[in-house]
């Protein structure tokens, strides 16, 4: 990302920031980790130290969601899930006490949130499939080479995206994702057919509510060079709180930080 383009997001940013949460405010996060097939041992670390760049969240990994109950994660306000059962994995399907406690904790009034590939799972389970609003589909669902591209954030007036302008990160986009007629999309990003897209725009970020909590997909993500978009920690420390209270109160300070912690780096392709 060029230090123009830099400054020009940062500026946008700074008017549309909202005020940190107070001491004692923070939301309590679990983030789904243990099993995937992109590198979940490097993304999932990521992922949480972006929720702690502030004060807003407090954040524990769980590593064997299956074995998840309704008591185990009654404490939490939101699940970030960086999961999936995708592929030659160990784990395909949860017992009964872990499906429904997912499903009752988002349907009693809680958060859901699901990042790149990690709503890719369960797609005999219908109640899951709602939740997540989206996942990777084999016939309709692909990706172009990993390259530079722009996010726009919808008209749409949500507490996510609300003040925020386009911005450009490195990442795997995908084309031909489901979205649902209940889906809200609140960004898209240009399919290039230059790197072996559509052509089109993609949706790549996606909210519902559901029961009387709320969902968040979010599509980017692919490696930890993408999550060190500044504007990808925006997004994510917005959805989550926003799963979580129907609200995006919390941000990090950490969000003005400017060019990506990887510009420049070679990550390994997954």
């Amino acid at each position: 990302m060029g230090l123009m383009r830099c400054m020009i997001w940062t500026g946008i940013l700074t008017a549309a920031v909202m005020a940190p949460a107070a001491a004692g405010d923070a939301l309590e996060v679990v983030i789904l980790s243990g099993q995937n097939n992109h590198a979940w041992p490097e993304t999932t670390p990521q992922l949480r130290a972006i929720l702690e760049e502030g004060a807003g969240f407090r954040v524990a990994v769980l590593e064997q969601p299956e074995r998840m109950t309704a008591d185990a994660i009654a404490g939490y306000d939101a699940i970030l899930s960086n999961w999936n059962s995708w592929g030659e994995v160990a784990v395909k399907v949860w017992p009964a006490a872990a499906r429904e406690a997912l499903i009752g904790f988002v349907e009693g009034g809680k958060g859901f949130v699901s990042v790149h590939a990690g709503s890719s799972s369960f797609y005999d389970w219908a109640a899951y499939q709602a939740l997540v609003i989206t996942a990777w589909d084999l016939k309709t669902t692909g990706h172009g080479k990993q390259h530079e591209f722009t996010v726009t954030p919808s008209p749409i007036d949500h507490p996510i995206t609300r003040g925020l302008g386009p911005f450009s990160t490195f990442d795997e986009l995908w084309h031909g994702a489901p979205v649902p007629p209940e889906a809200q999309v609140l960004a898209t990003a240009h399919s290039a057919a230059a790197f072996g897209g559509t052509g089109k725009d993609e949706p790549v970020l996606f909210t519902r509510t559901y029961g009387a909590g709320r969902s968040v997909n979010l599509l980017l993500g692919h490696h930890v060079r993408a999550m060190s978009t500044p504007a990808f920690g925006v997004l994510l420390r917005r959805s989550v709180a926003w799963s979580a209270t129907g609200q995006a109160e919390v941000e990090a300070a950490g969000a003005l930080s400017g060019a990506s912690k990887t510009d420049g780096a070679n990550p390994r392709e997954r």
